[in-house]
């Protein structure tokens, strides 16, 4: 058995502190938004200058013009407020938002990620990915354990163009999660997926990494 798509999500959220300002990445990264603990209060952050997301809407709450920066409808908050694009970077840039959960393509064992193209393919761009990777205190990904062809994305090194180096703190997969103590240091095995053995991960894993569970 391995996690689904909203408990990683759910496990990702468990990182959250109150007083936290968050942002979160598109794909698996928006269902963090509906896996806020209750007793935690932190204030989500897009790009595109909302500053207060709320999860996602019921159908009947649906609001066209209430759009997160992977242009999905979400739901304002009480104290919900709307900033430019350049003061919504600013944020980002200077350091102001403590945490950021991304997906991810690959992620190497020094920290590194890469989650914005795979070449030959076509691509929007890396939109804020650079920026958050360089201004944001904390990293979070979230992605599946192994590609569709089932090659590792936990890597030893990249082997598509990199977003940041070494700026991974934590890799929360469908089979596992892992964790540093900080950039200087090795990532360790320190969770895994329920009916997910250790033997497992490792067959799964180019990465080297250190075990504590």
């Amino acid at each position: 058995m391995v996690w689904d798509r909203n408990q990683m999500a759910a496990r990702a959220a468990r990182e959250l502190q109150n007083g936290f300002y968050v942002n979160l990445g598109i794909g698996i990264p928006t269902l963090v938004a509906d896996n806020v603990p209750p007793d935690i209060h932190v204030t989500l952050q897009s790009e595109n200058g909302m500053l207060g997301l709320g999860p996602y809407p019921l159908e009947a709450d649906v609001d066209p013009d209430i759009v997160n920066a992977g242009k999905e409808t979400i739901t304002e908050l009480p104290g919900t407020s709307y900033v430019s694009s350049a003061d919504s970077f600013a944020m980002v840039r200077g350091g102001h938002i403590d945490l950021s959960v991304l997906g991810a393509m690959e992620v190497a064992e020094t920290g590194d990620i890469a989650n914005w193209m795979i070449p030959g393919k076509m691509v929007k761009g890396m939109g804020g990915a650079m920026d958050l990777v360089a201004g944001v205190r904390r990293i979070i990904v979230l992605m599946d354990h192994v590609a569709r062809d089932g090659t590792p994305k936990f890597r030893k090194r990249c082997t598509l163009p990199l977003t940041g180096s070494n700026v991974v703190d934590m890799i929360v997969t469908d089979r596992a999660v892992f964790r540093r103590a900080d950039r200087n240091s090795r990532f360790a095995l320190i969770e895994l997926a329920p009916g997910v053995s250790a033997a497992e991960v490792r067959a799964l894993t180019e990465a080297n990494y250190d075990v504590a569970c």
